[in-house]
């Protein structure tokens, strides 16, 4: 799953760097697309469940599950990207969030909750801990500065298959669900909200979208728990 995980970070690592305002997400899906094929990996995404396309792109108020299209970037829009990928048996899924441009002080101020979030759920991931102490450490970080958690979609067990059990919620009362053991491996995406928590999927059957038309924020790590500590696979080792 290293393996995996560090695919995913490279080629997260290169759509960040091309994010600028008038490329289109549909570029970036062809860059993804060569990128995995490259390194000997197979899309995790493309056909699952019909889902056509390498990434998700989700843009502003899009909260999972965009399509790449001909939209193009503007600046000061914020775009989750999120990648996962197939490589020798085993899964590796990851996602960041990033602004386009120069983007207004509310969407930095989402995304950086947002990565923290995630980095207070991994340090919750640890062997005796319980399943839901990663939720409530996420939705702690999150509601204490006023933003939301998304309740419709979850974090999830990840390796041989690209979704797993357990089911990993980001809100939820503490010490409640499975204990966490070693080697367990787990994909802990926080989505969060600047405004309310509901959201819609719209006609195309995939893309959800904050109710209330605010920006949305998404980040995620395939993270492996050991008797060392939670071991993020996603995370590129070098600058």
């Amino acid at each position: 799953m290293r393996g995996a995980g560090a695919i995913v970070a490279e080629v997260l690592r290169t759509l960040k760097e091309k994010a600028s305002p008038g490329i289109t997400t549909l570029d970036l899906e062809k860059i993804a697309a060569e990128e995995i094929k490259k390194k000997k990996a197979v899309p995790a995404f493309k056909g699952y469940r019909g889902y056509p396309f390498c990434l998700c792109t989700s843009v502003n108020e899009q909260v999972v599950h965009g399509m790449p299209s001909k939209r193009v970037l503007l600046d000061g829009d914020i775009l989750s990207v999120d990648v996962g990928v197939l490589y020798d048996g085993f899964y590796g899924d990851a996602a960041i969030t990033v602004p386009v441009g120069t983007a207004s002080a509310e969407a930095l101020r989402l995304i950086d909750i947002t990565a923290l979030s995630l980095a207070k759920g991994i340090e919750a991931a640890r062997i005796g801990n319980r399943l839901m102490d990663i939720a409530s450490a996420v939705q702690r970080c999150v509601e204490a500065v006023g933003f939301s958690v998304v309740r419709d979609f979850v974090g999830h067990g990840i390796g041989r298959s690209l979704h797993e059990p357990p089911q990993l919620p980001n809100f939820g009362a503490p010490g409640v669900g499975e204990r966490l053991k070693a080697g367990m491996v787990l994909a802990i995406e926080p989505m969060i909200n600047a405004g309310g928590y509901k959201v819609k999927v719209l006609k195309d059957g995939w893309t959800a979208v904050t109710e209330d038309g605010s920006l949305s924020a998404h980040f995620e790590h395939t993270v492996a728990i050991t008797e060392d500590g939670p071991h993020v696979l996603t995370r590129l080792t070098r600058a």
